[in-house]
């Protein structure tokens, strides 16, 4: 995917490009020596890079590398790009799947940490229950910083220069803020070291818990949209801040390929051997239905300036999101060399729109619906002729095959409509207080009433 997506070309020979394929028994040597050097390289600050936008999101340090998965997965980019936008404050809750394969192969992982040691937090769960595991690290990290938070108040007048207040009212919306709020907390521990009450001992233990963490419940569309969605669905109705991930290669990939409700109509899979009958489960639309859910449809091979803009919305976003990121898939059926160009013709065709939901937009009258992808360019038979899914049928059966794709034609610009209409829908202007999610009460410390 990088070299075939790479924009930086050799002016006077336009097939060298910055990073091209060669055989690498040649190169080993050199390269190894390469790699060294690029390793001792210091890396950047995050809390000096201006902006966190395509180009400067790259500067930031990926903590997730080398993941073993299918050459050309159209879901691990993601990931990467989740590490270097909010770096080793992140917390990741795995549901069984492609994800946990590649994400937990041990005794390897992906998963690394920065120069400070620190890096994402990360552990797999079951499919059936991994939104409520998610829920459960956001409930833990609000008990323990509520505590935090009620014990530096109490220690506070024992911590000279005012440095308790400047904890309590950090600002950590950035990075810079981040930096600054662990620079407090460092001389924090250091001033509690020599107090001895046993407040001061427990907010020693808590201190970290003082930095604003981030929780991302991530897994695929077999889990989301299935087996999962139970839970999903109910951690999507609560008002807390949770951030969901769903990597959709609409069909179940790990186990081989079995329809799921993500399956697109008309394409083949096991199960559905004669092209799936009916339209894929609208999973945004169901969330959106709610009114306090963040809402985002991403495919960075298409447009990665949505795709970083919506990821980084969701996560200042105070309330649960949900983001659903296009994901090819070499159950697909294609060379998987030109996944970012089939991500393109999904959106081009109206297969795929792009938007965004942001409940906030409400109480400045505007529709809270935003369409990031115009009308279709290309017919939905240039998406799917690429793609063996689809062509498979028409074989065996080219009625059927005909039949289900004149059905699609009419599925997808039915949909389209649908978010057209919903982008022109306005409500009143209201106190932004009335549209925000609740924020749920700080959990009783350790050992508190239920």
């Amino acid at each position: 995917l990088c070299v075939m997506f790479c924009p930086a070309k050799d002016k006077s020979n336009p097939k060298h490009k910055a990073i091209d394929m060669a055989p690498q028994r040649p190169l080993r040597e050199k390269e190894r020596d390469n790699y060294a050097f690029f390793l001792d390289l210091p890396e950047p600050d995050r809390s000096r890079i201006r902006v966190m936008d395509v180009k400067g999101s790259q500067f930031a340090t990926p903590l997730f590398e080398y993941s073993g998965a299918c050459a050309g997965c159209g879901e691990t980019p993601y990931l990467k790009l989740l590490t270097q936008l909010f770096g080793d404050r992140t917390l990741i809750a795995n549901a069984t799947g492609c994800s946990s394969i590649y994400g937990g192969n041990l005794p390897t992982t992906p998963y690394t940490v920065n120069r400070d040691g620190r890096g994402p937090a990360w552990s797999n769960s079951l499919f059936e229950d991994n939104a409520e595991f998610g829920l459960g690290m956001r409930l833990a990290l609000d008990s323990r910083g509520a505590h935090a938070r009620q014990l530096l108040a109490e220690v506070g007048p024992a911590v000279p220069g005012g440095l308790a207040r400047e904890i309590l009212e950090a600002d950590q919306s950035t990075d810079a803020g981040i930096a600054a709020q662990r620079e407090r907390v460092a001389r924090l521990r250091m001033q509690l070291a020599p107090l001895k009450t046993p407040a001061a001992r427990t907010l020693a233990q808590l201190c970290d818990d003082l930095v604003k963490k981030t929780v991302w419940i991530v897994g695929g569309d077999g889990w989301a949209y299935d087996i999962g969605f139970g839970g999903l669905d109910h951690v999507l109705s609560l008002p807390y801040d949770v951030n969901v991930l769903v990597l959709d290669t609409e069909v179940y990939s790990n186990t081989g390929g079995q329809q799921s409700k993500a399956t697109p109509l008309g394409a083949a899979a096991k199960f559905a051997v004669g092209g799936k009958e009916t339209g894929k489960k609208d999973l945004g639309l169901m969330a959106m239905s709610y009114g306090h859910v963040y809402v985002a449809r991403i495919a960075f091979g298409a447009k990665d300036h949505q795709t970083v803009k919506a990821i980084q919305e969701a996560e200042a976003y105070p309330g649960p999101s949900l983001i659903i990121a296009y994901s090819h898939c070499i159950a697909h059926g294609y060379d998987m060399a030109f996944g970012c160009e089939q991500q393109k013709l999904a959106v081009e065709s109206g297969v795929w729109p792009l938007y965004r939901f942001d409940p906030r937009r409400i109480a400045s009258g505007e529709a809270p619906l935003v369409l990031d992808s115009g009308p279709p360019k290309k017919p939905v038979e240039a998406y799917r002729n690429n793609e063996s899914r689809f062509r498979m049928l028409e074989a065996a059966d080219p009625a059927r095959y005909k039949d289900l794709a004149a059905r699609a034609g009419r599925e997808a610009e039915r949909r389209l409509l649908l978010y057209q209409h919903l982008a022109n829908w306005k409500l009143g202007a209201a106190p932004a207080a009335a549209e925000a999610p609740a924020p749920p009460p700080d959990p009783a410390p350790a050992g508190g009433a239920k």
